[in-house]
C-alpha cells in the first residue's frame, strides 16, 4: 500500500473510532423503534395519566434533553447510554410538543405534519449546504452532531403527527394497529430502497428515522390507549418501563451498539 493510501485508510479508521453515533445496523433500528415507543408510552404518562398537560410535559422532557445532550456533546465518543438517553429524550419532547401543537395549539395534524415536514427537510437542505453531505451514522465533527440532533428532534416531532394523523378519527382514521402496519409497510420499502441502492444511503437513513416514530407512536398506543379506543390500555409507566428495559438487552446484546466503533 502506497503512503497516500495508508494516509486515507489511516484517517478512515480515526473517523471511525471518533463517531458519536452507532452504526445503522438492524438491531440499530430494532432498539430505535423501542426508544420511539418509550418515547410515546412515556410523554403520554406525564401528560395525561399524571394529568400535567402538554405544555408542563413539554417542559420537563425539554429540560431532560438539555441534560442529556449536554452530556453527548461534552463526550469524546459514542457512549450507548448517554446516546440513547438523548434518543429518548428527543421521542418524549417530541411526542408532548407534537400534542401541544395539535391539540392545545389546535392546529391539526395536516398543517402540523406539512409544518415539521417542512422543518425537517429545511435542516437537512442547511445541513448539506454547510457540510458538503448529509451524514447518518458516522458523526465526528460538531458541526454534524448538531445538524445530526436538529434533524432528530424535528423528525421525532414530525413522525408523532404522522402516527396520530394516521390513526386518529380526525386524520386517516386507520386505528392504531392498522397505523403500526402502515408504517411497518413503508419502512419495508424504505429497506428495498436500500437494499437495490435505489437513492442516497443518507436519504433512506433519514426516511427510515422519520418513520420509525409513528410506527414507534401507533405500536405505544396500541399497548396504553383503552380497549374502547382500539388499545390494550396497558399502565403507561409499567409499559415505559418494561420497553426500556427491552432497549437496555438490545444494546447489550449488541457488540457494535454496546462500545465504540472501533474497538
Amino acid at each position: 500500500m502506497h503512503g497516500s493510501e495508508k494516509s486515507v485508510a489511516k484517517s478512515g479508521a480515526v473517523q471511525k473510532v471518533l463517531s458519536k453515533a452507532p452504526p445503522a445496523i438492524l438491531m440499530f433500528w430494532v432498539v430505535k423503534i423501542c426508544a420511539t415507543t418509550v418515547g410515546e408510552t412515556g410523554g403520554d404518562a406525564l401528560s395525561m395519566s399524571l394529568n400535567l398537560g402538554y405544555l408542563t410535559a413539554t417542559l420537563i422532557f425539554l429540560g431532560f434533553f438539555l441534560v442529556t445532550m449536554t452530556a453527548q456533546v461534552a463526550a469524546k465518543r459514542y457512549h450507548p447510554l448517554i446516546y440513547w438517553l438523548v434518543v429518548v429524550a428527543t421521542t418524549t419532547v417530541g411526542t408532548t410538543t407534537s400534542d401541544f401543537i395539535d391539540r392545545t395549539l389546535h392546529m391539526g395534524y395536516v398543517a402540523s405534519s406539512a409544518m415539521l415536514l417542512a422543518l425537517v427537510i429545511a435542516v437537512l437542505i442547511a445541513w448539506r449546504l454547510t457540510t458538503g453531505k448529509i451524514a447518518s451514522d458516522h458523526i465526528s465533527s460538531r458541526t454534524d452532531e448538531v445538524f445530526y440532533w436538529l434533524t432528530i428532534v424535528a423528525s421525532n416531532t414530525l413522525g408523532t403527527a404522522l402516527g396520530d394523523f394516521a390513526a386518529d378519527d380526525t386524520g386517516l382514521n386507520l386505528g392504531f394497529e392498522n397505523g403500526a402496519v402502515l408504517f411497518a409497510g413503508l419502512l419495508v420499502i424504505v429497506a428495498l430502497l436500500y437494499r437495490f441502492k435505489a437513492l442516497p444511503t443518507a436519504i433512506l437513513f433519514w426516511a427510515a428515522y422519520v418513520l420509525t416514530r409513528p410506527l414507534g407512536a401507533t405500536l405505544g398506543d396500541v399497548l396504553t390507549k383503552p380497549v374502547a379506543a382500539g388499545g390494550l390500555h396497558f399502565d403507561r409507566f409499567l409499559a415505559t418501563g418494561v420497553i426500556a428495559l427491552a432497549m437496555v438487552v438490545f444494546t447489550l446484546l449488541s457488540p457494535k451498539l454496546r462500545k465504540p466503533a472501533g474497538e
